[in-house]
């Protein structure tokens, strides 16, 4: 199994603590998984393109699990911008012929950006133009711009109540994982983020038949026909829920649709000894997001077994786990590398 994480925030978002782990969980259940750990960038990475994302992250994760584990296909699984990457990689691997990812899951992705929700007020050509300068100066864009930019999105809860709660009443905030990951910002290299802001959140070029170019080559997210499992987040204020919805319209394959509760992280980071939340789970096949509702079950309990066995229907079956290092790919050191604990300064 492969995660692509987002880069807008490090990877360890799946695995922040044993008590709720997706990484653990999922080991526990038999996966043998493999999650790609970005790089922060730094200026001298400010021409890395969107396409040198897929291709130094997943393409080349693929290729190395080959030689870790001698398996010629994954299961994929993207988290949030990951999963716009992971569509852009399955449309690239079908132009070039090519089938290395047998099922794929998407976690609170947009394919389609129609719809952007709050976000959209971020979203016009002068705010990119200024992004674009400001990035042109630095190389990249700092991790605290988007860190205030999705806290304003919810201010009363990432805002106002520590204001409330720490300054003017003195308390202590209580330790809490999600939030740590929250301020643990990173930067995003200048080319990248203005590709990803012009043509997809601008222009909504991602879900148009070849408009994209990814390493020369035409995209098109319509032909995707691997079987693919989609979870949206209710509350979700980055990825709505009905634009996430519509890549069940685009992709070809056989389509999985999973409306969890709360929002884009505790939706998703949802143990389920905690047994919180819920999820709705349809059999039916809906154009309209509100119709799919109106006839969806809800669930008790965390999307991960449901998920679970939609992913193990396309397994081959549990083998004996590999032990790193003993193939082709030699282990370098322990997870997450040490690369990860740069500083962000």
């Amino acid at each position: 199994m492969l995660i692509v994480p987002a880069w807008i925030n490090k990877y360890y978002i799946l695995d922040l603590s044993p008590a709720n782990s997706f990484v653990k969980w999922v080991v526990d259940q038999g996966y043998t998984v493999f999650m790609i750990s970005w790089v922060n960038p730094t200026k001298k990475l400010a021409h890395k393109k969107f396409e040198d994302y897929m291709l130094q992250g997943p393409i080349a994760a693929i290729e190395a699990i080959e030689k870790a584990t001698g398996e010629k296909q994954v299961s994929a699984m993207g988290y949030c911008l990951g999963g716009t990457l992971l569509s852009c990689t399955l449309a690239y691997l079908k132009a070039k012929g090519k089938n290395p990812i047998k099922s794929a899951t998407f976690l609170t992705t947009m394919v389609d950006f129609g719809d952007v929700g709050d976000m959209s007020v971020f979203i016009d050509e002068e705010q990119i133009d200024n992004i674009e300068q400001q990035m042109k100066e630095n190389g990249f864009l700092d991790g605290s711009e988007i860190s205030a930019m999705f806290s304003s999105i919810r201010a009363n809860d990432l805002i106002w109540s520590f204001v409330v709660n720490n300054y003017l009443l003195g308390r202590d905030p209580m330790p809490f994982d999600i939030l740590y990951w929250n301020a643990d910002a990173t930067r995003l290299p200048a080319d990248t983020h203005s590709f990803y802001l012009r043509n997809m959140y601008l222009k909504n070029k991602l879900k148009k038949p070849n408009a994209l170019k990814l390493d020369g080559v035409p995209i098109d997210v319509t032909k995707i026909d691997t079987p693919t499992y989609l979870l949206a987040t209710q509350e979700d204020h980055i990825a709505p829920w009905k634009t996430c919805f519509e890549s069940t319209k685009l992709f070809s394959g056989d389509n999985t649709f999973v409306l969890a509760g709360s929002g884009h992280v505790a939706g998703v980071v949802n143990h389920p000894d905690k047994n919180k939340y819920g999820y709705y789970v349809s059999n039916k096949s809906e154009k309209d997001a509100d119709k799919w509702l109106e006839g969806a079950k809800q669930q008790k309990g965390s999307w991960w077994s449901n998920w679970d066995s939609w992913n193990a229907s396309y397994s081959d079956g549990k083998i004996d786990a590999p032990k790193p290092g003993s193939a082709k790919l030699k282990a370098v050191e322990d997870a997450p590398g040490s690369y990860i604990l740069a500083s962000n300064l």
